[in-house]
């Protein structure tokens, strides 16, 4: 148990100054995952049950599954009970992606309790985004408990153009988006979704410029992959390594903060990486690395690599760092490849086109032409610097 904590969640002031109270009697419903917990560690699910009793109708849950224990990329959840609470859990990640009106017309309010990592391509917050366009559709009202993100407000590019629009991206947003998940249902409810009946209960002592261990309380693992808080700092640069033929680190005790492959030489690749990054300006060292895969990519088999260790989290740029890497390793061995999908749902494109869905920037990383990286990661989105600075709550 955590004894006063810094920052108090949405769902902790929904209960604590009894906020519930003037959703008794109402029908409810909840999405949440094992990660939505008190400062007790106290399933949001098993509070529910406990205010709202036989009103508490559904439990709705995203990828990975009401336990986040599923691997990622299509492997879908199945309806099934709640052991705890007996009550129905709907996947929404599988044969749907948001409720069906059956859902819906038992339910009159819908809250949601999810940690997101910050990130674009995290699909929680597509999640969010179909629950808002069904909840507009269906006029039900939407209560959303804000929690932190994890990685700051720190915001880092390319914005998602629309032809890349997928289940890892359905609206403009950067790689690194800097919103709270109320803050980003703020801006979907401005964009698109006006008539949604939203509320978005608040944290109180949140600052926009913490990072995840200035909050003061232990990570719990948002999806089987996320293991650490470290894991998200890397996360919106790493997960471009999904659309290549290289290891993510999927099948070790490290995915996302270590990678590589077979066919890579370490020495060779130290000294290009030598000559690229500057550890104190850049705020991260590549340590060299041998490591076997138990599942995913090259399963068995021993791949050279390196592991990221960040050590000043201001000064770390994720996407720019992993594009350099990308880059290089491209250029310098002839085994590198993209990959062909599916992937989360989208048949058509390559899964690096959807990942990074930026054509300058993909057209620079495939070789077709030469940018000014920083201009797209950094400077190319004043419109979206300018929304967002309505829709933040701190």
């Amino acid at each position: 148990m955590i004894r006063n904590p810094k920052v108090i969640y949405g769902v902790e002031r929904f209960f604590k100054e009894e906020i519930f109270k003037k959703y008794k009697g109402k029908k409810v419903a909840l999405l949440c995952n094992q990660a939505s917990v008190d400062y007790r560690f106290t399933p949001v699910f098993i509070l529910f049950k406990e205010k709202f009793k036989r009103k508490f109708k559904l439990i709705f849950s995203p990828q990975h599954g009401l336990f986040s224990e599923k691997q990622a990329n299509m492997v879908a959840s199945e309806d099934e009970i709640e052991p705890f609470t007996q009550i129905p859990v709907i996947s929404l990640y599988g044969k749907r992606l948001k409720p069906e009106k059956e859902h819906l017309d038992e339910i009159e309010v819908i809250f949601v309790d999810l940690q997101d990592i910050g990130c674009r391509v995290y699909t929680y917050i597509w999640t969010l985004y179909l629950l808002m366009e069904a909840c507009e559709k269906n006029e039900k009202k939407l209560v959303i408990f804000d929690r932190p993100n994890p990685i700051g407000s720190q915001i880092e590019g390319p914005l998602l153009e629309p032809e890349y629009f997928s289940f890892v991206g359905m609206d403009i947003l950067p790689l690194r988006h800097g919103l709270t998940i109320g803050e980003i249902a703020n801006l979907f409810k401005k964009r698109k979704f006006s008539n949604l009946d939203l509320e978005i209960i608040k944290m109180k002592g949140y600052k926009r410029e913490f990072l995840f261990p200035q909050i003061k309380r232990p990570w719990i693992f948002t999806s089987p992959n996320i293991p650490t808080w470290e894991t998200t700092l890397v996360y919106p640069g790493q997960v471009l390594l999904e659309g290549t033929n290289l290891s993510e680190g999927r099948g070790t005790t490290n995915p996302f903060l270590i990678f590589g492959a077979p066919y890579l030489n370490l020495k060779k690749l130290s000294d290009r990486f030598k000559k690229i990054f500057q550890p104190e300006k850049e705020g991260f060292i590549l340590r060299p690395i041998v490591f076997e895969p138990t599942f995913d990519k090259w399963k068995g088999k021993r791949c050279y690599g390196f592991q990221i260790h960040v050590v000043d989290y201001y000064k770390f740029k994720p996407v720019k760092t992993t594009l350099l890497i990308l880059k290089t390793i491209k250029e310098n061995f002839e085994d590198f490849k993209f990959i062909d999908g599916p992937y989360e749902f989208e048949e058509r494109k390559r899964p690096i086109e959807i990942l990074v869905g930026n054509s300058q920037v993909l057209k620079w990383l495939e070789e077709k032409e030469k940018i000014d990286l920083d201009f797209y990661l950094y400077y190319n989105f004043k419109n979206y610097l300018d929304e967002v600075e309505g829709c933040r709550f701190y």
